[in-house]
């Protein structure tokens, strides 16, 4: 009986979120620019949410406390409050720029926005090519958090190739039908959703334990978790925390389903209360979501190797319904992410790949069908691939968010830099791509620098090569150097 209502909750959750997509899908119009934006008439609470949805992925509610119970509760300052403050400042930096450059040009794309600025199809394709590279293991993430999830939920009653494919079948299904709009309304209920009830699970845990205190003790009293207590470790070097907190700060910032986002604000004040507010929601979900895990591990909860530690404390100390329904709502925030992952991806191949390189005259309501196909084509191929498993939430997230950061200091040297020019920072992108790449799959490229990551280190190889080439290279004669700069009527 207890399974039975348990996929009942998580499959009659799944199916409410698509219900919501089935109207919106009545109110889109059968345009590109209504599918990926929502024609940029998003609201501030909208904008702020969706945002907080689409990042509310398996890293955050799986690989987070999986950290914390490994290695205590410091991760709540790297990604709960110095990522929160880093990715609300690059949302004024970048975003606002780009939201500025959107309206004047019509944008969808970061490649059709550097594109335009440097004349260069093949810079276009470059930087859509690297974003699929690495969204592809972010959209896997979501795929294995959701396989591991079900399967520890349901004591392997469900196994994971079928917890990964139910969710790669809603999120397909939701993509296609919704577009930008249905994502973004789901994505408000369901941010709001697991606020509450990732709060309600921490308060239902402690109150059955005796109490934070009683939960602080056992880890005091713990010879394996004492440490717990105090800052820093061998794990929480200030060079890791420092390096990682910038790496996915800056890498959320380049994520395609984040960046797009920049575009579709309705107004300039919404853009710029959504970003003020995003270091406050960042620190109300990450405090009880990390500290459930930490303190999962004085408590000696035993957590089978290889599954994720949220999944299991909520099965040994909240009822099963209240533990389906949090599962439920963290696959659904998953899905959150995988559909904007996979609404943005297609709209980096069809706009920045297909358009550019196949078809220039292709219609819109072309396009419009071109990019429903392509997340079927994505989503299945991510899902094969989830069904090896290759490594952990962590690991693959990590890659991402450290893949993405390449782009972050190029782009935001193009935006404020007249002087910056498309040998300049195409240098900029491949030299640190290349690097970074080189560290995950050759041994002969260290990973970690005197402490300090590959992936910041390639950052600055990429700032590095973006200004010193741009020096020293004459701007080709049909780059637009003054589109960024011009009459943009920025504050």
């Amino acid at each position: 009986m207890s399974l039975a209502l348990q996929l009942g909750i998580i499959v009659g959750y799944l199916l409410l979120a698509l219900a919501v997509g089935l109207v919106a899908y009545r109110l889109t119009d059968r345009t590109a620019e209504d599918f990926y934006l929502a024609s940029r008439t998003v609201g501030t609470i909208v904008l702020l949410f969706t945002t907080f949805a689409t990042l509310l992925s398996a890293f955050t509610f799986f690989a987070g406390p999986n950290i914390a119970y490994a290695q205590g509760p410091e991760w709540i300052l790297v990604m709960g409050l110095m990522d929160g403050i880093i990715f609300a400042v690059l949302w004024y930096v970048i975003g606002y720029k780009q939201w500025l450059l959107g309206q004047r040009y019509e944008y969808v794309t970061l490649g059709e926005m550097l594109g335009d600025r440097f004349a260069s199809r093949r810079l276009r394709g470059l930087v859509a090519g690297i974003s699929l590279l690495w969204l592809f293991p972010y959209v896997m993430l979501q795929q294995v958090g959701a396989g591991t999830a079900l399967e520890a939920l349901t004591e392997g009653a469900v196994p994971y190739a079928a917890g990964a494919g139910l969710i790669t079948v809603f999120m397909i299904l939701y993509v296609v039908i919704a577009g930008f709009r249905g994502i973004a309304w789901t994505d408000t209920l369901q941010g709001a959703f697991m606020l509450v009830a990732t709060w309600v699970a921490l308060l239902w845990v402690l109150a059955v334990v005796g109490g934070p205190g009683a939960a602080t003790d056992a880890l005091a009293s713990n010879e394996a978790t004492a440490d717990f207590l105090s800052l820093g470790s061998a794990y929480y070097t200030p060079q890791w925390m420092l390096s990682t907190a910038i790496t996915i700060g800056f890498g959320v910032a380049m994520f395609p389903q984040v960046n797009q986002r920049f575009f579709a604000a309705g107004s300039r004040t919404v853009l710029k209360r959504s970003f003020a507010l995003w270091p406050i929601l960042c620190v109300l979900l990450f405090v009880p979501s990390f500290m459930l895990g930490a303190w999962a591990r004085g408590l000696d909860v035993a957590i089978p190797e290889g599954e994720n530690v949220l999944p299991v404390i909520l099965a040994e100390y909240t009822p099963v319904w209240f533990a389906a329904l949090v599962i439920a709502g963290a696959m659904a925030a998953m899905m959150s992410s995988s559909d904007s992952m996979l609404l943005s991806g297609s709209s980096y191949f069809t706009r920045d790949l297909y358009r550019p390189f196949v078809d220039r005259d292709i219609s819109d309501r072309r396009e419009d069908l071109l990019a429903r196909v392509g997340v079927v084509g994505f989503a299945t191929a991510a899902f094969v691939a989830s069904l090896w498993n290759p490594a952990t939430l962590f690991e693959l997230g990590d890659a991402a968010f450290s893949g993405f950061a390449q782009l972050a200091l190029p782009v935001m040297v193009s935006l404020y830099w007249r002087r910056t020019t498309r040998a300049g920072i195409t240098a900029g992108i491949v030299l640190s791509q290349g690097f970074y790449l080189s560290s995950l799959f050759l041994a002969t490229v260290p990973s970690a620098y005197a402490g300090w990551t590959a992936g910041l280190v390639g950052m600055g190889i990429g700032l590095l090569a973006t200004v010193v080439v741009s020096l020293v290279t004459t701007p080709a004669d049909d780059e637009r150097r003054a589109i960024y700069f011009d009459g943009l009527g920025a504050d």
